[in-house]
């Protein structure tokens, strides 16, 4: 049966969304795994955890859905958010010492063990707020003495930005594709795996090593606390304001958040 006039088909909302977060997500990524090397770890993990991925789904999800179902799958992605503090604190204990095929798959199996435990909760908004803040709090206070660990500049290949472009679409097109197939029910969960902060590990780990590496996802731990902020905001804006006011605001706060985190440790280091 066709849609009627108006209404988006599911299948061209799907594929201008694919293409859309690929284009996003691999130009943040690959421009952060630069700025790394240029700026250190702290601007390089504040440009990687902007919202490329997550507010475009939930842009594209709001064509296809009501607002309540939007506010539901944003209030379950909430819950699952906090999943990734534990998930970047286990990359960057491990990469002390580990490399990255081990660093990146013990972090990457305990995020999904433990988003299938949250996701089987139900969570009110201030419930999963409040657990996104313990989380990220405890992974920040833990993570702390390896976010300053120095950058090496290295020279760069011809071939090493066009290959860090098509590892990252491949992992985005992976994940997204399974998001598709997954039925509606993991929309909310699939929509908040950190999937920039899996190809910064991939790309950065392996050209300035783990120790580096370790430092940018430490430091990354404070732009991901402002997507939570996000995604509540959006939980419980979209309903009374409506779908463009409440998107513009679940990408600002988390732009802000992380201007701020920025011109803080920033006026610290001067002060």
């Amino acid at each position: 049966m066709s849609p009627g006039p108006g209404v988006i088909p599911p299948d061209l909302v799907f594929w201008l969304s694919l293409a859309l977060k690929l284009a996003l997500t691999a130009g943040i990524v690959v421009s952060a795994s630069v700025v790394v090397e240029r700026a250190g770890p702290l601007i390089g993990a504040l440009v990687v955890t902007l919202p490329v991925t997550v507010w475009p789904a939930y842009v594209f999800l709001s064509l296809d859905h009501d607002a309540a179902y939007v506010a539901a799958s944003a209030q379950s992605g909430l819950a699952v958010n906090a999943v990734s503090a534990v998930f970047m604190l286990g990359y960057v204990v491990l990469a002390q010492r580990r490399g990255l095929l081990a660093s990146l798959v013990a972090a990457a199996a305990c995020w999904v063990g433990l988003a299938f435990l949250v996701r089987s909760v139900a969570w009110s908004a201030g419930a999963a707020g409040l657990l996104n803040l313990v989380a990220y709090a405890a992974c920040i206070a833990l993570s702390r003495r390896f976010r300053d660990a120095p950058v090496p500049r290295m020279r760069r290949q011809w071939y090493e930005l066009p290959l860090r472009t098509a590892l990252v679409c491949v992992l985005m097109g992976a994940v997204l594709g399974l998001s598709h197939w997954a039925g509606p029910s993991a929309v909310g969960m699939v929509a908040v795996y950190p999937i920039s902060t899996t190809c910064t590990m991939l790309i950065v780990h392996t050209r300035i090593g783990g120790h580096a590496s370790a430092a940018v996802i430490a430091n990354g731990l404070w732009g991901m606390l402002g997507i939570g902020l996000g995604l509540l905001a959006l939980s419980q804006t979209i309903l009374p304001l409506g779908a463009p006011a409440a998107l513009a605001l679940a990408l600002a706060l988390p732009v802000g958040w992380n201007l701020s985190v920025w011109y803080a440790r920033r006026y610290r280091a001067i002060a």
